[in-house]
């Protein structure tokens, strides 16, 4: 009958367990010595060796002929324990035994001599699924067992168990195993199988299977079922690995704050039945690999991902900057939690795009940090004109018409203007922004803010804390955020504005913008400062000039 590799390879001594030298050597050096103790209790995460060691322990203190602390596999009993005939061994599975008439169980067998063996040898697996009268009913009997009774705890949450159970047992922690020894291994294995196995292939084995041995094994069996030459192409189509281009699109338009074409790509796999929840859970682990690529010096060790998917997280690891992944991952985290409070998933994950395109929404220290690296890194890379000094002769000799302004720059720099102010006048009427104290204060926007929620929440999220003023027939709004101006006029947000206005008052109203006359401002709304200053730099309008003096 075929048997799977991690059965047919599972270490038989000391010397081939993999990656736990530190163990494994105290145990050969403690059975050497016949100093070994009562209670072991081995922990470590899945595929490490604990149960393997476990078995190798048991064999070793009943071996009648042991070889420097390692059993010799060749005796009565090591064969005995080896085929289940010796029945001095009990292995007990404590997640479907962990009832407090199990460990009674075990209490009373204890008392009773070994039929074959020196000793006989409790291996509890899991032994943290133990219930707490289980644990109190073990505790006496871990402390004080008879002469011939050993126990050997194991288990991969450690902090679960009591500290009472905890300070009866010999402790020994196993590591997750290394990539080179577990490489080393699988081309033994694969040696001894007449398997190929590519370097490649081995180095992905290794990363998935996330320091497990018998993790790495099983999936080189199944690679083996596909094609005796393993590749690290075969390896990313077992394992799964699918493509995950839509993850470098999505960021792509986050990182180039293309809003529009961020949605597009959502409502894209919405369409296509993908959960927003998991697509939340996928993007925050992608801005992960674009932190750790940022951050550790050798980061395809830490990765788990083919070769050109390295590359290319590698490349779009140069668009972003350390201070934005992190207010994304912020932002995906934020948006997560919602999700699993039962809010709609869509529009949340639909907000969390929307800030995420527009740093200005999100007024909090990380999102100021990004703009102000912005900032550092237009003025780091900028090409800076040379220094010069002008002369009081040059300054004679300039023209003096350069000293007018010609007509027709005048006339642009009004037309200018004045397109910036109906830009920011109202989302359907130019209307001008009346004197503060000629407005009257609409005493029920904050119903009709919460009217929007109902029906346009990425609108709802821009509103929140706004106040609006009643001009005639108007709804003045004076929102906080400088791109409100814009939002207003896309898609239907003025129209679902105006809906929740009738809703609430019964009166159709129409919509502009709020101005306050006391500001000393235009009508139109003044952009962000910050942003502004980036956008002067980007088109050289202010100049940099070094004076050694």
């Amino acid at each position: 009958m075929y048997q799977v590799l991690y059965r047919k390879w599972r270490p038989r001594v000391f010397s081939d367990v993999v990656g736990q030298p530190h163990i494994t050597s105290t145990l050969k050096n403690e059975i050497g010595t016949g100093r070994h103790s009562h209670a072991y209790l081995f922990t470590g995460s899945r595929g490490t060796g604990k149960t393997t060691c476990a078995k190798i322990l048991a064999k070793a203190v009943n071996c009648l002929h042991p070889v420097n602390g390692d059993p010799c596999n060749e005796c009565e009993i090591c064969r005995g324990i080896d085929s289940g005939a010796v029945m001095d061994v009990i292995e007990i599975d404590a997640a479907s035994n962990n009832g407090v008439d199990n460990i009674r169980d075990i209490r009373q067998e204890a008392n009773f001599t070994p039929a074959k063996c020196k000793y006989r040898v409790y291996i509890i697996d899991e032994v943290h699924m133990l219930s707490a009268g289980a644990f109190n009913a073990l505790l006496k009997t871990l402390e004080e067992p008879p002469e011939h009774v050993k126990f050997i705890l194991a288990t991969t949450e450690v902090h679960k168990l009591p500290a009472t159970i905890l300070s009866r047992c010999q402790r020994f922690d196993f590591r997750r195993i290394p990539s080179e020894d577990m490489i080393a291994r699988m081309n033994y294995i694969s040696d001894k199988e007449g398997i190929t196995l590519d370097r490649d292939a081995a180095m992905l084995i290794s990363r998935i299977s996330d320091g497990g041995m018998r993790d790495a094994l099983s999936l080189l069996d199944q690679c083996m079922g596909r094609d005796m030459h393993v590749t690290a192409q075969l390896v990313s189509s077992v394992a799964g690995l699918t493509s995950k281009d839509y993850l470098f699109r999505l960021a792509h338009a986050l990182c180039r704050n293309d809003c529009a074409g961020a949605m597009e790509i959502l409502d894209e796999l919405h369409s296509s039945s993908c959960d927003m929840e998991r697509l939340c859970s996928e993007l925050i682990n992608h801005y992960r690999s674009l932190m750790v690529v940022k951050t550790v010096r050798r980061a395809e060790e830490i990765l788990v991902c083919t070769k050109e998917e390295y590359e290319q997280t590698k490349a779009q690891s140069e668009e972003y900057s350390l201070e934005n992944i992190l207010r994304c991952v912020d932002l995906l985290q934020e948006a997560l939690t919602n999700m699993k409070r039962g809010v709609n998933k869509r529009i949340e994950m639909e907000m969390a795009v929307i800030k995420l395109s527009s740093p200005e929404l999100k007024q909090n220290t990380a999102s100021l940090a990004e703009r102000v690296a912005a900032l550092e890194d237009i003025v780091r890379n900028a090409s800076l004109p040379q220094a010069h000094t002008v002369t009081h002769t040059e300054k004679e000799e300039k023209p003096k018409e350069e000293a007018k302004l010609p007509a027709e720059k005048a006339e642009a720099e009004k037309t200018e203007a004045e397109k910036t102010n109906d830009e920011a006048r109202c989302a359907e009427q130019k209307v001008e922004a009346p004197a503060a104290d000629a407005d009257e204060s609409f005493r029920q926007w904050p119903e009709v803010v919460q009217e929007i929620k109902k029906t346009n929440l990425p609108l709802w999220g821009v509103l929140d804390n706004s106040e609006a003023y009643i001009h005639g027939d108007f709804v003045l709004v004076d929102c906080r955020y400088p791109t409100f101006g814009s939002l207003i006029r896309q898609g239907s947000n003025a129209a679902d504005v105006k809906r929740a206005v009738y809703a609430v008052t019964g009166e159709k109203k129409r919509l502009g913008i709020y101005k306050r006359a006391d500001s000393g401002q235009t009508a139109a709304k003044e952009n962000d400062p910050l942003d502004n200053l980036i956008e002067k730099m980007r088109s050289s309008e202010i100049k940099v000039t070094f004076n050694d003096e």
